[in-house]
């Protein structure tokens, strides 16, 4: 019995102590909480790609500065389609992409289609007798605007300000 009890406190100072090493460790990085509710990982949705490196960003006392060539700024519609990543408040970063292969799942895209530029999540990317085909569609839709081809994307989104 005192062996169970023994083992049992060994496992959990084992446990408390690899959380209080990975709480130092990483001190200095943001950690959200997530109590109820539904996370981004558990949504279906995937994070954009990291378009943008740390040493890409400059902070100054009384700027920022991103290095990005060719970047330009975004604004939206008051669709609903993308909150709450999106809305007609949001300044997005956005670049032309230079190939396909850049755009992968999670990305934020703009696209025409019908001659409205629509910006989009990418939910799925394949190939077909066609091409390399990309599936979009907004966070709060519940239907796909189906198959995005890479000449109809006018840019990427890279970062957001709100």
């Amino acid at each position: 019995m005192i062996g169970k009890i023994l083992i049992t406190i060994l496992v959990f100072l084992a446990g408390f102590s690899s959380a209080l090493l990975i709480n130092l460790l990483y001190a200095e990085i943001e950690k959200p909480l997530i109590i109820g509710g539904v996370s981004w990982v558990n949504s279906g949705l995937e994070t954009p790609g990291d378009w943008i490196q740390e040493n890409q960003i400059h902070v100054y006392e009384n700027a920022i500065v991103i290095d990005v060539e060719g970047a330009s700024l975004g604004k939206y519609a008051a669709t609903g389609s993308m909150n709450p990543v999106l809305n007609q408040y949001s300044n997005g970063i956005r670049i032309v992409p230079k190939s396909e292969e850049q755009i992968g799942i999670g990305d934020i895209i703009t696209f025409e289609q019908d001659n409205q530029f629509i910006i989009h999540r990418v939910i799925d990317k394949g190939e077909d007798k066609d091409g390399v085909y990309f599936i979009t569609k907004g966070d709060n839709n519940n239907v796909t605007d189906g198959k995005i081809r890479f000449q109809d994307i006018k840019y990427v989104t890279i970062g957001m300000l709100w």
